[in-house]
């Protein structure tokens, strides 16, 4: 073989092995509409191998009428690149509901073919969405904060009038006094629940095996409220470690399977949460103060086959008080939001009937630089939180 001919080997295999390295999904479409070659994010985007994909026509795989192919007819006629943004292609095959933004662009080297460029807003949307609330979550909860304290003054005020009245209260005065301490705890306990969004302390962490968590989550809940439900999962075995405070994973995990678990009570036998794990490579957050972006490599999914969240829900879906329990108070997920928030990390919600999905995206434990800052494995718990909180 020539070293010319070699070199055009070599750079066709580097070509292939950057386009699969990419995070979104990217395919070459010829001109009577074929897929001509796709990159492995779009095996995973439209759940399809690449040998199958090159089988397809794209109008098999988008919905009827999709602007995507207006898009392309575009950019061939006037050889010019295309965005669109805020374009819907979900169809019942890859679970509905995919907004994506579009780029599309001219193949130079071969006429008439046009690459496309897809670039799901998910994730992105709930990124801004979670910093743009930020700033304003922190006045409410310094709101919070002041009631919580204030508030519990008067009522331990209150609950002794009605415990010394009861004294000398016959049976039926004593069941309403009884009901004025029963009714003070429970304003006393939800205090101390938002008193929680107020602690702004800095969270020790380290680096903890997630599958050690979620294995104790589920031996807790199969033990207790999630006895009859069917549990499978689908862990990373070569996952690193995440870098978080263990405790607080636990009561993440904790509060989002006890959710799918009521989720599918319904359901009998036929309910099933499945816990999953995996590296997601490409996913960067941008943080206010700091000119690095923050990687988020590290997934994890709580998933359930219940009837799912309704839609008008998902929004605002971790403020508090927003719950779809009759009887639920509206801050297990206030709370979850706080904690992943706390580790630098963000959660999202995808639902839809018999297909709801908690996913949260966490950094990784790294090694050298940890433990340069002062937050390896043999650093005390304190100095870690020191180091975390500059």
């Amino acid at each position: 073989m020539s070293s010319a001919a070699e070199s055009r080997r070599i750079a066709h295999t580097d070509g292939d092995a950057i386009l699969n390295a990419l995070p979104n999904p990217v395919m070459l479409v010829a001109p009577d509409g074929k897929i001509v070659d796709a990159n492995m994010a779009a095996e995973s985007f439209f759940e399809i191998s690449t040998q199958l994909l090159r089988r397809q026509s794209l109008t098999e795989l988008v919905p009827f009428g999709s602007p995507l192919l207006a898009l392309i007819d575009q950019v061939r006629a006037s050889g010019s690149p295309v965005n669109e943004y805020k374009v819907d292609l979900g169809t019942p095959r890859n679970g509905g509901d995919r907004q994506v933004d579009l780029h599309v662009a001219p193949f130079a080297e071969r006429p008439g073919h046009i690459v496309v460029m897809l670039q799901e807003r998910t994730i992105a949307d709930k990124m801004d969405r979670q910093l743009t609330h930020r700033s304003a979550a922190r006045s409410v909860i310094a709101l919070a904060a002041m009631l919580a304290h204030e508030i519990k003054n008067p009522l331990s005020g209150i609950r002794g009038a009605a415990q010394l009245l009861e004294q000398a209260a016959s049976s039926e005065d004593r069941m309403l006094t009884r009901l004025i301490c029963d009714e003070a705890d429970r304003i006393v306990t939800l205090v101390d629940r938002m008193e929680v969004f107020g602690d702004e302390r800095p969270v020790a962490r380290g680096p903890v095996n997630i599958h050690s968590v979620l294995d104790h989550v589920k031996r807790l809940a199969q033990s207790g409220f999630a006895r009859n439900i069917k549990f499978t999962s689908d862990y990373d075995p070569s996952l690193p470690p995440v870098l978080a405070n263990q405790d607080q994973l636990i009561q993440v995990f904790l509060n989002l399977v006890k959710n799918a678990a009521e989720a599918v009570v319904d359901l009998g036998t036929d309910g099933e949460i499945q816990l999953t794990t995996a590296f997601r490579p490409g996913v960067r957050l941008s943080v206010p103060g700091k000119k690095s972006r923050v990687s988020l490599p590290l997934e994890f999914c709580v998933k359930d086959n219940g009837p799912g969240v309704p839609e008008d829900f998902l929004p605002n879906l971790f403020d508090p008080f927003v719950t779809t329990k009759p009887s639920g108070s509206g801050l297990g997920l206030a709370l979850v939001a706080k904690i992943v928030g706390d580790h630098g990390g963000i959660i999202e919600c995808e639902s839809q009937p018999r297909k709801t999905t908690f996913r949260v995206l966490l950094p990784m434990y790294n090694t050298a630089k940890n433990y340069n800052q002062g937050l390896g494995d043999d650093a005390p718990a304190s100095s870690r939180a020191a180091q975390d909180a500059r």
